[in-house]
């Protein structure tokens, strides 16, 4: 059941939400969208469909994240593979977190999905965000449709991996094609050293 109650919508607060999508996946960039919107004046149905994207069915994804974008502010940030290896996955998404959240341009707290906080932000870290603050829910919903839309459309031009249905991640079929065909220049090198 969508954990966020169009009845309670006065109750959430207008804060900026943000969250990632691909920081486990061996290949392609992170992801990241920061969300801001005022829970009590988007769409009730809106509201309560969010939901954590991985919950959620790619058509019900596909619908909303265009919703999202049409009723609250949104931005979106990606770390590269080169960056991932640079400076590690855990600092290639906070990166990107706060590039997005500044494209946002907004006054507002930033709560952020995790652990981990925006050093110099006003906000919080919240462990299982997607259920508890609606921004980022809708944050992750979108950020993962824009990134297994990316990794799909790469994967016609990099066949033998599996893209096109593990989107990255590790799945026998993507570990098999690394086996055979090696790394891309899509693979995250800190992520694949077993494969050369």
């Amino acid at each position: 059941m969508p954990p966020f109650d169009p009845a309670r919508a006065p109750s959430y607060p207008a804060v900026i939400g943000c969250d990632e999508v691909g920081r486990g996946a061996l290949s392609g960039p992170v992801v990241v969208a920061a969300v801001w919107f005022d829970p009590a004046a988007i769409p009730a149905d809106l509201l309560g469909a969010l939901d954590d994207s991985k919950k959620l069915p790619e058509p019900t994804r596909n619908r909303l994240a265009p919703l999202i974008r049409r009723h609250g502010r949104v931005a979106l940030a990606a770390g590269s593979p080169a960056l991932i290896d640079r400076i590690n996955i855990r600092a290639a998404t906070l990166d990107a977190m706060a590039r997005a959240v500044a494209k946002l341009g907004l006054d507002a707290p930033v709560y952020v999905d995790g652990r981990d906080a925006l050093p110099g932000l006003t906000g919080r870290a919240v462990i299982g965000g997607e259920r508890l603050v609606p921004q980022i829910a809708a944050a992750s919903i979108v950020a993962k449709v824009l990134r297994d839309a990316f990794m799909r459309r790469l994967a016609r031009a990099h066949p033998g991996y599996g893209w096109e249905r593990n989107v990255g991640y590790g799945t026998a079929l993507h570990r098999q094609g690394l086996a055979t065909l090696g790394r891309s220049a899509h693979h995250r090198v800190s992520f694949t050293k077993t494969f050369g």
